[in-house]
């Protein structure tokens, strides 16, 4: 058992970890928890494209692009995204002619014909991915750090609330508003442990991880000045690009398919195209295997495979990190999962919410205390002359 002097160091470093951040935390774990149903939301907040009819055998690859070019002549499709078993269509980013690079529209195309339909007026699901992800103005590192901060409270809350089988029932509700809310609190945590340590895991490692591979590439002279020549070679070839005839994109997706076996593509992502250094990706899931980095990229214009990445033939940490996002936001077990992430998803925000409270309202008692102290000696018994 740790002793007392510890314990108040933990429960300090506890309270001030979670009032610093107890905001962001909210933020972060509510949208999170929406964010699970985010297909479902633009189907909701598009109810045109939800009353599409959902095809068995989508639309080639092939129609959807010409289709997109027929519609948006001199514009750049940057990706395309596959039907899959929520949403019905296919959906295009496209940065039309003139637009700054920054600034695309999603444009809806029907699965049986490829058939634009047109913009994609509300993108409520992008919106939460935003707020989430990124939190509208910063790099991802910053919802990494709060990921770290979510384990330091879950790992000082542990050592702090020593009783927990003691305290998996205690709900004491008819006990001041500040024990309610210490009780609920105490027994959210503890219900919701294992959950919130792998959201907290999965969100560091999602945001931190890159951070870290770039400065071990950096570390790693011989590495960066690979990157750097490799990103000098990109930027001359892009330079130097001409028009050139496109293959089929669905012989290269046929291609993709061969190269990784039971590749379900869920996006393909454009570079250059129409040029001699075209470049596109498929990325996607693997039939039975819960990993979401699985990519084969081509050199268009030769048809030629430039990068292969396969989870089950990687290293150790690779599998690892093909896992984080789909146990992030657990969307690889259906309708029943998602309900069940969305529930324990609020559950980390009412922790946020109810331990920033529990401060405040200690907060407001110490000050009481401080100024009953201080009033004391006005109101007692007269001093004898």
């Amino acid at each position: 058992m740790p002793a007392p002097r510890t314990l108040g160091r933990l429960s300090v470093l506890h309270s001030w970890a979670g009032i610093v951040t107890g905001l962001l935390l909210f933020i972060v774990c509510l949208s999170g928890a929406v964010l699970v149903f985010r297909h479902e939301i633009d189907l909701w907040a598009n109810p045109s494209l939800a009353r599409l009819p959902r095809s068995e055998r989508p639309a080639p690859l092939d129609t959807v692009l010409a289709q997109l070019h027929q519609r948006y002549p001199g514009a750049t499709v940057e990706s395309i995204a596959l039907p899959d078993a929520v949403n019905p269509n296919y959906f295009a980013w496209v940065r039309e002619r003139g637009a700054p690079a920054h600034r695309r529209t999603k444009v809806a195309l029907r699965s049986d014909s490829g058939a634009v339909v047109g913009p994609v007026d509300n993108q409520l699901g992008q919106f939460l991915r935003m707020l989430h992800v990124f939190l509208f103005f910063g790099p991802r590192t910053i919802v990494g750090f709060l990921g770290v901060v979510m384990l330091v409270l879950i790992g000082t809350g542990i050592v702090i609330h020593r009783k927990i089988l003691a305290e998996l029932f205690t709900q004491r509700w008819g006990r001041s508003p500040r024990v309610v809310l210490s009780d609920l609190h105490k027994c959210t945590g503890i219900w919701g442990l294992g959950f919130h340590l792998l959201i907290a895991t999965t969100g560091a490692w999602m945001g931190l991880a890159p951070l870290f591979e770039r400065g071990y590439q950096y570390l790693s002279l011989g590495t960066a000045a690979e990157s750097m020549a490799s990103a000098a070679a990109r930027q001359s070839a892009a330079a130097a690009a001409i028009a050139a005839t496109m293959p089929s994109l669905d012989a290269l997706h046929a291609a993709a398919q061969r190269a990784v076996p039971g590749l379900r593509t869920r996006q393909v992502s454009l570079r250059r195209w129409g040029s001699s250094t075209a470049e596109v990706g498929f990325g996607g899931q693997l039939d039975n295997h819960l990993g979401s980095t699985a990519r084969v990229e081509f050199d268009a214009a030769t048809g030629l495979l430039k990068n292969l990445r396969d989870p089950r033939s990687r290293g150790f940490w690779s599998q690892v990190d093909s896992l984080m996002e789909p146990l992030h936001f657990g969307d690889f077990g259906g309708l029943a999962l998602k309900w069940l992430y969305f529930m324990l998803g609020l559950s980390a925000a009412l922790l946020a919410l109810s331990g920033t409270l529990i401060w405040l309202d200690m907060r407001q008692q110490r000050q009481r205390a401080a100024q009953a102290r201080v009033a004391a000696p006005a109101h007692g018994p007269p001093v004898a002359g």
